[in-house]
């Protein structure tokens, strides 16, 4: 069996990284999807590509891994630069700012 082992990125609706910190170990599909031909709907008789693992670290999902005889390949995480203002959203109504600030 082969799987991945990665950090999900964060939602590209939000700014926040919640659901992110867990490392996931997701299976490759073995076999391929097929389109059912009465009502239309795709299917797969792979019952191991519904499975995801979700771990604490890298370590532990690599260890389960090596565990269960399961050939894991990792994706290391992109890491972004946080923008942390030293003021914060309070830093728009400052009364002692440096230049004044019109709409």
């Amino acid at each position: 069996m082969r799987a991945r082992i990665y950090k999900p990125a964060r939602n590209a609706m939000q700014s926040g990284t919640a659901k992110t910190r867990q490392w996931v170990l997701e299976f490759a599909p073995s076999s391929p999807r097929e389109v059912d031909p009465l009502m239309g709907w795709t299917s797969s008789s792979d019952t191991q590509a519904q499975v995801r693992l979700k771990f604490d670290s890298k370590e532990a999902a690599l260890d389960y891994a090596k565990d269960h005889g399961i050939d894991a390949q990792v994706f290391e995480p992109k890491t972004r630069k946080p923008n942390i203002r030293a003021r914060g959203y309070a830093e728009n109504f400052a009364v002692d700012r440096r230049s004044p600030w019109t709409h």
